[in-house]
């Protein structure tokens, strides 16, 4: 498997730096019998039908990122990945610090106490708050984006360090009009890790992060009593569902953690009819996950033609629906 085969050209200004109003108004390509039709991505009510159900990732991004200067006097932006007890942390940096050294923030000190590869372990002085800290926003993100803007009306436990992106373009009262059609909606969490903002080097000693995951038992019900199609909400979704038990091809209820990664070849245990999702980065593990439901030439096609009819692309952007 060639990575350079799930590459493609994307002009710079198609990138979406600024989140769509309303939420529900940006562009919606559905992929449906080899065709690509062009939506408006509140029109997505118009292809559920009742007895389907919708799966949605209830993760909230949490406020991560801290902003200091080295003791050089020069800046510093810490991500904090994980705390593993008594203010130590899991850290990726920005700035090229060095072991030993010390950071510091408002009110806040740090010192870097080991580093392995990208990753630094810092000793903080005291207790990090949430509020202290500021949104993680990809890097190919380059103005500042409201903290609404970057998560999804529905979003209840915060444990992820980037949004489900899939899900912020449903409002609420979309949500309403969809249930009120006679669709159910399965909720489950997956906090999604600092792993997908990394690049892949090589698909065969590729490596996710390490991801919490939750499904319990009432949305199993849900999900297993689906008299319709099943529909996953996302990358995050379709992971989780494929990290989870099955039996007699039933999804039970499971929680820990997911370290799969999904590329074409993939055999799904989920019986997925359909899966929403943003346009992804060319060579990504998002992209690699896509291709594996969808198929890579199929994709590239419908990436083709996104670019063709300027839709917008990222985490930001726009959206399109694969049905199988």
């Amino acid at each position: 498997m060639n990575l350079e085969d799930y590459n493609y050209h994307l002009p710079e200004e198609l990138i979406a730096q600024k989140a769509f109003y309303p939420r529900d108004h940006c562009k919606l390509m559905v992929i449906k019998e080899d065709k690509f039709l062009h939506q408006k991505f509140y029109e997505i009510i118009d292809f559920l039908q009742h007895g389907d159900v919708l799966v949605i990732n209830e993760t909230k991004v949490r406020r991560c990122k801290l902003i200091g200067k080295k003791e050089t006097g020069s800046p510093v932006e810490v991500t904090l990945v994980k705390h593993l007890g008594n203010n130590f942390y899991e850290t990726r940096i920005k700035g090229k610090p060095k072991v030993g050294k010390k950071l510091i923030f408002v009110n806040l000190t740090g010192k870097i106490i080991k580093q392995e590869e990208d990753c630094f372990y810092v000793q903080f002085d005291r207790e990090i708050r949430e509020e202290e800290c500021q949104l993680l926003t990809p890097p190919y993100i380059k103005e500042d984006v409201p903290e609404e803007d970057y998560q999804t009306t529905y979003a209840k436990v915060s444990g992820s360090l980037a949004a489900p992106t899939a899900g912020l373009h449903f409002t609420p009262e979309l949500l309403r009009k969809i249930e009120s059609k006679g669709v159910k909606i399965a909720r489950l969490q997956l906090d999604i890790s600092y792993s997908t903002f990394l690049s892949i080097r090589d698909i065969k000693t590729h490596q996710t992060g390490k991801e919490y995951f939750s499904l319990d038992n009432k949305n199993a019900e849900i999900i297993n009593s689906a008299k319709g199609n099943i529909i996953a909400v996302g990358t995050t979704v379709v992971k989780c569902l494929e990290s989870c038990n099955w039996e007699n091809n039933r999804i039970k209820a499971t929680e820990g953690i997911s370290e799969i990664f999904i590329k074409p070849g993939h055999q799904f245990k989920a019986p997925l009819k359909a899966m929403l999702t943003n346009f992804h980065l060319p060579k990504s593990s998002l992209l690699l996950l896509t291709s594996a439901y969808a198929g890579r030439e199929q994709l590239l096609k419908a990436y083709n033609e996104a670019v063709k009819k300027k839709y917008r692309f990222f985490s930001l952007g726009d959206a399109m629906l694969i049905f199988k």
